[in-house]
């Protein structure tokens, strides 16, 4: 099966909840371990990427370690075309569609698409989408942020990605980011497009991830939180219990 194909049944049955892990901030066997206690924790997806410090040779790594632990999907989330890996199952094929760089835009993407072709990658299109405060990835992708408040230029730019025919939006808020992408953010951005919203960001608590998809997030994402807990399984199990009850 696809690993589209497996998202879009997921969903329809429950919300998702998708693990990433940044390579850089751990060894492979580490993240591997991160990755076990997430599964256990009932995550749907591993997610692998991070906005530095990557090689193509850390990220091959990390996913086979990841590999031999779980049978989880694994999806690159790319900062480049320097880190596509030909162990994973998908690539998340994403546009960051309010930088000011041509790069993040489609450079990047014209370097990696033949690479994809080669391997044989399955690639999942996606409109990716950086909000206030974007913290390292809004940086390092020249974002012009979208204001918390600004939701006519959210909804814009949600309906361009749908439009271009990507098959999923991301609104990210950035790792580590103090606060998550505002509720009405969300709300006013799934009322408005009819393919699967992602969020992710700054989601710490269990009462956070409920009101993001309460307001209409299909997947969230949480990434930070795996690298400062000591208990991955639990603090990732509350979060998942809460989504999808």
């Amino acid at each position: 099966m696809k690993v589209m194909e497996y998202i879009e049944r997921k969903l329809q049955e429950k919300k998702m909840h998708m693990t990433l892990i940044d390579p850089a901030e751990q060894s492979p066997k580490e993240s591997a371990n991160i990755a076990y206690e997430a599964y256990l924790a009932g995550t749907d997806a591993i997610m692998i990427g991070g906005s530095t410090g990557l090689t193509r040779e850390l990220v091959d790594d990390t996913i086979l370690a990841i590999k031999n632990k779980t049978n989880l999907p694994v999806i690159i989330f790319p900062s480049s075309a320097e880190v596509i890996s030909r162990y994973a199952d998908a690539i998340y094929f994403m546009s960051l569609l309010n930088s000011n760089s041509v790069e993040y835009l489609v450079r990047q993407q014209v370097k990696g698409a033949p690479y994809i072709k080669m391997l044989g990658l399955e690639p999942i299109s996606m409109g990716y989408l950086i909000v206030e405060p974007g913290m390292t990835v809004g940086r390092v992708g020249k974002a012009e942020l979208i204001r918390r408040d600004d939701l006519k230029t959210a909804v814009a730019y949600a309906l361009a990605a749908q439009y271009f025919g990507m098959k999923l939006v991301y609104l990210e808020a950035g790792s580590g980011a103090p606060e998550p992408v505002p509720v009405e953010m969300i709300n006013a951005v799934k009322k408005e497009i009819d393919i699967p919203l992602i969020v992710g960001g700054g989601i710490r608590t269990a009462e956070q991830a409920r009101s993001i998809t309460e307001a209409g997030a299909d997947i969230i994402v949480t990434g930070t939180i795996v690298e400062e807990v000591k208990d991955v399984k639990e603090a990732l199990g509350k979060i998942i219990k809460a989504i999808s009850p």
